[in-house]
């Protein structure tokens, strides 16, 4: 129920907001493109800043291009859960998909709120750098961790853990491996890098 209270306020704001986006003054002229118009609705979640507001809502300024187009269309195909974000998918065309997640990552990752880090990393994070790189900055094989919100963190190695994701099968086969303390404890790491 909240999900279909939470879509069509989304809807409705995606709505008001590629109507009303072209005639804001300030706006650069990509963002005023029919293309642009449409992402316009991402910051409703993700943040206008690029510093989402809402909880477990990740940080997608910055990331990967080719990870941010892959998670793109896993939600149109439905091979990643989300309601909001599948509705959001699929206004996109197929031809906007690529420029849709060029325009995301060309953004500078946004100062997130961090978390008190520890100041050496859990034993279990090494695993993690072989895919995501040194320091967690992400790279062709896997995005940035480093910075990334610790509810949105929490919440996908648990559904990653659980079965509930399964669009990655690296960490759909590590993640149920580590305990629940152990992701918690990772997670507030990555965060606080």
């Amino acid at each position: 129920m909240t999900n279909n209270c939470v879509s069509r306020i989304l809807g409705v704001l995606g709505v008001l907001a590629a109507l009303t986006f072209p005639a804001t003054p300030g706006n650069t002229a990509e963002a005023q493109t029919a293309l642009g118009g449409k992402l316009v609705v991402c910051g409703v979640c993700h943040g206008v800043d690029g510093a989402p507001k809402l909880e477990g809502v990740p940080v997608i300024w910055g990331l990967q291009e080719n990870y941010i187009l892959k998670q793109l269309r896993d939600f149109r195909r439905g091979d990643r859960a989300g309601d909001v974000m599948k509705k959001v998918a699929i206004t996109l065309t197929e031809e906007e998909l690529a420029p849709a997640a060029a325009y995301f990552a060309a953004k500078q990752w946004p100062e997130p709120a961090k978390y008190v880090s520890s100041a050496s990393p859990p034993a279990s994070m090494a695993i993690c750098e072989a895919c995501h790189q040194q320091k967690l900055v992400g790279g062709v094989a896997a995005p940035r961790l480093a910075g990334q919100k610790y509810d949105y963190l929490v919440e996908s190695m648990r559904h990653f853990a659980d079965g509930q994701r399964k669009n990655s099968p690296e960490m759909s086969s590590i993640m149920p491996g580590i305990s629940v303390s152990d992701r918690a404890a990772m997670a507030r790491y990555i965060s606080g890098l």
